[in-house]
């Protein structure tokens, strides 16, 4: 009988977020999908996108995609940024062309089953946090669990710095968790892709009983799920190399990022964005 050789796509897939918060999500997905490369922009020359307005952050993710899926030729599109996913993941998933997947609602999942008495926390950028979106997918979800959001404002700018555990971070967290504690939540969902640099932080102000929920594995979960279902799995067997693209300082970028992801980020490309939503790169010269 002959075999039946399955149909692969070597495409890459897409990955984007305002810096280096989006690497959580890449590291999850290389983790688990071996065989797809990954194409990451961390949008460093315009970070943080929490304090801008949606309109602001909807035209820079907008701006990132046409340049993934254009120039980049990726053949999915993952936007590792809450803010992001909030003000654009609609937009993106009518006008690209190719499956979007975002943050919001995989990691909110999580949260949903984990929680044991129903009282489930969310900090997220003030961006993600005003915009409503985890509020409205938790009514829709689960509407008999008690959702309580806080924004913080500073932690993603400590992450950017490297600065994860400093008595600075640590004050900031005590300050801006205390409302979340004082009404007892059980779960705690990183409603940003940066904020799992800062769990052991967040942990030692929350205490041991309450559970926190990364994003990052389901969201790597859901692109597994659609690569499968439309036939756009890659070789597995492969071993692909992956492509970091900066709008900031690639140096800085690929030094910060290689010790946050690991060794898969050893150099970082520069790619420039304008108003007229056109990027470029130039695949021939890395540098940091």
């Amino acid at each position: 009988m002959a075999r039946v050789v399955s149909a692969v796509d070597d495409r890459p897939v897409g990955v984007f977020d305002s810096g280096f918060g989006g690497l959580t999500v890449a590291r999850a997905l290389i983790d688990l999908l071996p065989g797809e490369q990954l194409v990451y922009v961390g949008d460093t020359a315009r970070y943080p996108y929490g304090p801008r307005p949606a309109a602001e952050v909807r035209r820079y993710a907008e701006e990132i995609a046409e340049h993934l899926v254009a120039v980049e030729g990726v053949k999915m599109l993952v936007v590792a940024c809450n803010t992001a996913a909030s003000a654009a993941l609609e937009v993106l998933r009518d006008g690209c062309g190719v499956p979007v997947v975002g943050v919001v609602e995989p990691g909110l999942r999580a949260a949903l089953d984990a929680t044991r008495q129903g009282r489930v926390g969310v900090i997220g950028t003030v961006g993600t946090i005003a915009s409503g979106s985890y509020q409205r997918a938790a009514r829709e979800l689960a509407p008999e669990v008690e959702l309580s959001c806080a924004a913080c404002p500073g932690f993603v700018e400590f992450v950017e710095r490297g600065d994860t555990d400093s008595d600075q971070v640590h004050v900031l967290a005590e300050r801006l968790l205390s409302p979340l504690r004082e009404v007892g939540v059980d779960t705690l969902l990183l409603g940003c892709t940066h904020y799992p640099f800062l769990a052991r932080t967040i942990a030692d102000v929350m205490g041991r009983d309450v559970l926190l929920v990364s994003s990052a594995e389901e969201t790597a979960f859901d692109v597994r799920q659609i690569l499968e279902s439309t036939g756009l799995r890659a070789d597995p067997a492969r071993h692909p190399e992956h492509r970091f693209l900066s709008s900031g300082d690639t140096a800085w970028f690929a030094e910060m990022g290689g010790r946050l992801l690991g060794p898969e980020l050893a150099r970082a490309h520069a790619v420039t964005f304008g108003r007229a939503g056109t990027g470029s790169s130039s695949r021939a010269g890395p540098t940091g």
